[in-house]
């Protein structure tokens, strides 16, 4: 087992890589969640940030559908790769249109979201997913 632990092959990497896009898309999902919440769309809307955007209140409401129906298909494994990018987009608009751009400190957690979700676009969904059974 310690060979396994210093080999530079990959180590349970379909099983692995398919428990990550199942957390993250639940991660996700609960971060969307808020769509529900109309006090806290509301309140959303009111950030300096987002009332320089045209229409703040249905950006709020795009972007949190964005979060469920992203974190909703990762879990699934459906539609992976295009849910991955507008996961990527969503998250990195919050980086660096919404927040100061810093991803190195301040704006870490939306920026990790893009990377993680650009490494789904890369693998695809691996296995646990619906994509695999349809797409063969």
């Amino acid at each position: 087992m310690v060979n396994k632990l210093f080999s530079p092959l990959p180590l349970w990497q379909d099983s692995g890589l398919a428990i990550l896009r199942i957390i993250t898309g639940l991660m996700m999902m609960y971060h969307g969640w808020e769509i529900f919440d109309s006090a806290v769309m509301k309140d959303y809307a009111t950030w300096d940030m987002i009332k320089t955007l045209p229409a703040p209140l249905a950006m709020v409401y795009l972007g949190k559908g964005l979060e469920l129906v992203t974190g909703i298909c990762f879990v699934l494994g459906l539609f992976t790769r295009i849910s991955a990018i507008l996961m990527a987009v969503n998250m990195l608009f919050i980086c660096f249109k919404i927040g100061n751009g810093k991803f190195y400190y301040q704006d870490q957690h939306p920026f990790l979201f893009a990377m993680i979700a650009m490494v789904f676009f890369f693998t695809g969904p691996v296995k646990w997913s619906l994509d695999k059974l349809w797409f063969k």
